[in-house]
């Protein structure tokens, strides 16, 4: 008998318990779109950036940082990592000028 490397997952008896598998699927979707939105965001600056385009990348930048704040807003990330990505690309933008 092969084992895998996942554990078998277990139905949950208890009714509480099973609305919360169900309330855990959709919120497990919504926070994977908006954590794939935030590196979406992140990596067109970056990529603006190595292109060398400033105007390209401080735009991209000024549209993103909401974007940042409202997940760190929602919790799915501090909001000490959120200021952290926008100062170090805030940082790189400025570089490009000199």
């Amino acid at each position: 008998m092969a084992t895998s490397s996942k554990a078998k997952k277990r139905t949950v008896r208890l009714a509480s318990g099973r609305k919360r598998a169900r309330q855990d699927v959709k919120l497990n979707a919504h926070n994977s779109s908006l954590r794939s939105q935030f590196r979406t965001v992140v990596k067109n600056v970056q990529k603006a950036v190595v292109a060398g385009d400033k105007a390209k990348a401080a735009d991209l930048f000024k549209a993103g940082q909401s974007v940042i704040d409202s997940v760190a807003d929602k919790g799915l990330f501090h909001k000490n990592k959120a200021a952290r990505h926008k100062s170090r690309l805030s940082a790189k933008i400025k570089a490009l000028a000199a």
